[in-house]
C-alpha cells in the first residue's frame, strides 16, 4: 500500500518537476525577448529561479523513490549480495532518518501550531515568537516567502514517503520491476 502511494506520489512529482522544466524555458525566453526589446521584466528572473529550486526539489524526491539518486558504489560493488543489501537498508534507514529530521527543521521553523495559536494572524505570530517566516516578501514579486520556502515541506514529506517505502521494500524495487521487466 504504501510502496503504491510512493509511485503515485512520485510520478506527481516527476510530471510537475517536467511542467516546471517548462515553465523554466518559458520564462528564460520570455525574459530574452523582453531584454532584447529595450523593456525588461525582472520578476521574470526570480520566477524562474523558484520554478528551478522547485523543479529541483521535486526531482529529488522523486529520484528516492526510483532508486537514481547519486550513489558512490565503489566499496559496495565488492562486497558479497547479503551484505550489499544490508547496506542499501542501512542507507534506506539513513534517508529515513534525514527526511524525519526535515519534517522536524520545518515544523520548527514554520510553527504552525503557534501561526494557530494566534487566530492565523501573522503580524500577532511574529510578535510572539519573533519569527517573521511569513512576512519577509519575495524581492521582485512581492509574494510571501514563506509560499516559496513551502517546497521543503512537499521535499521532506515525499522523502519520508519514499525512504520509508524503499526501507519496507516497497519503493525502489517496485519500481524497478515496473520500468524493466527483464531484471
Amino acid at each position: 500500500m504504501i510502496g503504491r502511494f510512493s509511485s503515485f506520489w512520485a510520478r506527481i512529482e516527476l510530471g510537475a518537476a517536467a511542467l516546471l522544466g517548462v515553465a523554466i524555458s518559458a520564462l528564460i525566453l520570455l525574459n530574452v525577448v523582453t531584454r532584447s526589446m529595450g523593456a525588461a521584466l525582472y520578476w521574470v528572473d526570480e520566477l524562474a529561479i523558484y520554478a528551478m529550486a522547485w523543479m529541483t526539489f521535486l526531482g529529488a524526491s522523486a529520484a528516492l523513490h526510483f532508486g537514481q539518486t547519486v550513489a558512490v558504489t565503489i566499496l559496495t560493488d565488492k562486497l558479497p549480495a547479503p551484505v550489499q543489501t544490508l547496506v542499501a537498508r542501512l542507507v534506506d534507514a539513513i534517508v529515513l532518518a534525514f527526511a524525519v529530521m526535515m519534517l522536524w527543521f520545518c515544523w520548527r521553523w514554520f510553527m504552525p501550531l503557534e501561526l494557530l495559536r494566534h487566530g492565523l494572524d501573522t503580524q500577532a505570530f511574529q510578535g510572539a515568537t519573533f519569527n517573521f517566516v511569513y512576512a519577509e516578501p519575495t524581492t521582485t514579486l512581492g509574494i510571501p516567502k514563506a509560499w516559496v520556502w513551502s517546497i521543503m515541506w512537499i521535499f521532506a514529506l515525499g522523502a519520508t514517503l519514499h525512504s520509508l517505502a524503499n526501507l519496507l521494500g516497497q519503493g525502489r524495487a517496485q519500481a524497478s520491476a515496473k520500468e524493466s521487466p527483464a531484471r
